[in-house]
């Protein structure tokens, strides 16, 4: 990432220029690669992605794929490799999700046939840009047609049915159904009805599981943000919004093998009073060893009702003996900002952590301010770091906080509602100097403060480029408890700038040596000036501007 200096000696120019050509020199050099070697390497990407693709380690196939893209941006295996890892693991999520099974999988053909143009009409109604009934469609086919070869799938779906059988019908639909041209007014319906049919005919199918790889499927035209909801997912999310679930307040990923690696543990939840750590791995839960579950088929276990109990098995980072507890189910209330301290009381600098933008974000930051305030805070270091967006009200309110006049962000889409401009007041500003912590991992509502305190040079922003997602999602409510999260406009800093997939330029980048690229920073509502060197960078920003005072 580029870093900008204003050059105030003439003795430095003539290092800049050798550094040009030495960069010059570097890039022709680049150019000469042998076109046999690079070939060689992407075919190296594209095996590699198969192999991973055949152990249905979808997560991992689409982290590898993605990580050849950057390399190989244009070649089509390596985007249709992605394309299809993608596919899969969502398949494979449905399938390990207990409300899709209960609330959509055991539906007549005729209810699933009104939720599928329930949500056809939202989609064509409220997407950020218009979609085609054909578009839909044809990415429903295209996630039936790869269903049809996935053994969660099939297994759940086609028992005892001649594969030869399977593999006609994947035929059907590649020359029969694939991007077929649909008629805007009923057309999508009467597709999906005859693929109801020949399915039912050569497999014997239940017509809502064929239905569903067309709404879920369908979504798939959609952008990365877009999504049809199951109850369960449906119920997460609004969590996250109003920051409360039950559960045991843990965050995991699954790392075949290993086991469930956790992410982040909740302060003051039943994981962390248990003793569960971020970086500990779970690998047993209630007597079933998950070292290979998928991160859905362990939650499916981990979920249950308030008071009752789970039984854990895990290892800690490093260890080779296992630990056990029993762990409560309980509500757990999500603290948006779980660290308010004063880290350099000579300076009275203090530091804020908010880890997401929920309905409470404003009311903490009041509270955080204030205590900081109390406690003799001069200026303010605001972490956004892995904070990946939340609400736009929030946003706006915690970034008017900052900002005494002007602009804020704003927001473009089709419906007339989606486009509006959210301004800053004067009264409670905070004038303090102020940093702001960013990465890759900063989305969204992180990126709205990040593009405005850019714009209204407000502050200093350290860290690393953010994620790049400038993007407004609603949340549509959809018959069965059901939603569809849906893209419906696009926000822009005051300046009028969309960065997606750009992101915000810190204004000093701090490049992370290896080993502090994971759980660098540890826990949540834990800070660690020693090693963390965003940290360290925010304070010397703000030290120095004392100085100079």
């Amino acid at each position: 990432m580029p870093v900008r200096k204003w050059i105030q000696r003439a003795g430095l120019l003539q290092f800049v220029v050798i550094c040009l050509l030495g960069i010059a020199a570097i890039a022709s050099a680049g150019a000469q690669i042998d076109p046999a070697t690079q070939l060689a390497e992407t075919r190296t990407a594209i095996q590699g992605g198969a192999r991973i693709e055949q152990s249905r380690q979808w997560l991992k196939a689409i982290e590898h794929y993605e990580e050849a893209l950057k390399q190989w941006p244009d070649n089509e295996q390596l985007q249709y490799g992605l394309r299809r890892s993608k596919i899969h693991f969502a398949v494979e999520r449905r399938y390990a999700d207990s409300s899709f099974e209960e609330a959509l999988l055991h539906k007549s053909r005729r209810d699933a046939l009104l939720l599928f143009d329930d949500v056809l009409d939202q989609v064509r109604a409220y997407y950020v840009v218009p979609i085609s009934s054909t578009s839909f469609v044809a990415h429903g086919t295209e996630s039936l047609y790869l269903a049809l070869a996935n053994p969660k799938f099939v297994e759940r779906n086609l028992h005892g049915v001649d594969s030869e059988r399977v593999e006609q019908m994947r035929t059907v639909l590649k020359d029969q159904f694939w991007n077929k041209p649909v008629a805007q007014q009923g057309g999508a319906r009467l597709v999906v009805e005859q693929v109801c049919d020949r399915a039912h005919q050569l497999l014997g199918t239940n017509d809502s599981a064929i239905v569903m790889e067309y709404i879920f499927g369908g979504c798939n035209a959609l952008d990365d943000y877009s999504s049809y909801l199951t109850p369960d997912r449906l119920e997460d999310l609004h969590g996250n919004i109003e920051g409360e679930f039950v559960g045991l307040g843990i965050e995991m990923k699954s790392e075949a093998g290993s086991g469930l690696l956790l992410v982040n543990v909740l302060p003051e939840s039943p994981a962390a009073e248990g003793g569960l750590t971020r970086g500990d791995f779970i690998v047993d839960i209630n007597g079933t060893d998950c070292r290979n579950m998928t991160t859905d088929e362990a939650a499916k276990l981990l979920r249950g009702r308030t008071g009752t109990r789970v039984h854990l098995s895990y290892l800690s980072r490093g260890a080779t003996s296992r630990r056990q507890g029993d762990f409560v189910r309980r509500a757990v209330q999500v603290k948006s900002i779980p660290v308010a301290k004063i880290v350099d009381s000579t300076n009275g600098i203090g530091y804020i952590k908010l880890i997401g933008f929920q309905k409470s974000s404003p009311r903490e930051l009041d509270e955080a301010l204030q205590k900081l305030s109390a406690e003799g805070m001069r200026s303010l270091i605001w972490d956004l770091r892995d904070n990946p967006g939340g609400l736009l009200n929030a946003a706006a309110a915690t970034l008017d906080r900052f900002i005494s006049s002007g602009v804020l962000v704003s927001t473009r889409g089709r419906a007339a509602d989606e486009t509006q401009t959210y301004s800053a007041y004067r009264e409670g500003t905070w004038n303090v100097p102020l940093v702001l912590l960013v990465d890759g991992n900063s989305a969204s509502a992180s990126e709205i403060v990040a593009g405005a305190i850019r714009d209204h040079k407000r502050g200093t922003i350290v860290g690393r480029k953010t994620y790049g997602k400038w993007s407004v999602q609603t949340i549509i409510h959809i018959r069965d408890k059901t939603g569809l999260r849906l893209t419906t406009a696009k926000f822009y800093s005051p300046k009028g700038d969309n960065l997606s997939k750009i992101g915000v330029e810190p204004d000093f980048v701090v490049e992370l040596p290896a080993e502090h690229k994971t759980f660098y920073r540890g826990a949540l509502d834990e800070v660690d000036s020693e090693n963390d060197l965003d940290l360290q960078r925010g304070l010397s920003v703000l030290r120095g501007q004392f100085t100079r005072r």
